[in-house]
């Protein structure tokens, strides 16, 4: 059970780190998008799509990462005054009642969503905009499949900690 929760972990930082980079390439675009729109007048289609397209692919490919790194967004009105074992129950169901089960519908259907986009050879609408928009599309669907894959692993590493009899709770952080 380890490997696997080692091996999605791996995946994930390596994308997430990846995914990072997408903000430094998004803050460069965007402060010369606004240098030429307001020095110069000029604004081009793509440079605005290439902007909202890195920022979809620095979220749907590091949320995995910030959900393992535990930096997502929690809505905590009891989860802080936990112990560590109730935080893993409280985690474990979350993830098997409500998050799996979400990524899964949003797999299906952004699957479909990409697919038929690649059918029609989707690009922008605007005149000069990117083409090829079913690949974005299909970042969403492999977004959500980091997603249910750390789930998984986060889920992994709850139940082992919830069979751990020697478990000393003060050195468990999650």
């Amino acid at each position: 059970m380890q490997a696997i929760i080692n091996s999605i972990n791996s995946i994930n930082k390596k994308i997430g780190i990846f995914a990072s980079w997408f903000s430094g390439l998004l803050v460069i675009l965007v402060i010369y998008d606004v240098f030429m729109r307001y020095i110069f007048k000029l604004s081009t289609p793509w440079i605005m799509e290439l902007e909202w397209h890195l920022f979809s692919i620095l979220f749907l490919l590091g949320s995995a990462f910030t959900f393992q790194v535990d930096r997502h967004v929690r809505v905590d009105l009891f989860y802080s005054k936990l112990s560590p074992k109730e935080k893993a129950r409280t985690n474990l169901v979350g993830n098997l009642l409500f998050l799996l089960p979400w990524c899964l519908f949003i797999m299906k259907y952004s699957f479909d969503y990409a697919w038929q986009s690649y059918q029609i050879g989707e690009g922008s609408p605007d005149p000069g905009g990117l083409p090829y928009r079913f690949v974005i599309k299909f970042c969403i669907v492999l977004g959500f499949f980091l997603l249910a894959l750390q789930a998984i692993s986060n889920s992994m590493e709850c139940i082992q900690m919830l069979r751990n009899k020697n478990f000393k709770e003060e050195s468990w952080e999650q």
